[in-house]
């Protein structure tokens, strides 16, 4: 499960393609309230993790780019819109197996 070789301050390193399950399962680990969304705070953690830049404006652009209902959250029926997001602005690479 892997993203270009980068380690991710969970104690996993991320090499190669991760799948779209493996990319959720990633992310919620960064749910610090375990309310089943990634807040802009969340998707900033998740970021510095696998050592983007600009986290704090890639954050705001990533909740905006995903957010459809507009409430300032990712929820399940969004995941997609980030995924597509990290695919294009962060390079990574998730494949669905």
């Amino acid at each position: 499960m892997a993203i270009r070789n980068m380690t991710v301050a969970t104690t996993r390193s991320l090499d190669g393609d991760m799948t779209v399950d493996e990319f959720k399962e990633w992310l919620r680990r960064f749910d610090v309230d375990r309310d089943g969304r990634i807040s802009r705070d969340e998707l900033r953690r998740a970021m510095r993790a696998i050592r983007a830049r600009f986290t704090g404006w890639r954050s705001r652009q990533g909740i905006s780019y995903a957010d459809a209902d507009g409430d300032g959250y990712i929820d399940d029926g969004e995941v997609d819109g980030l995924i597509e997001y990290a695919q294009k602005s962060l390079g990574l690479r998730i494949v669905a197996y």
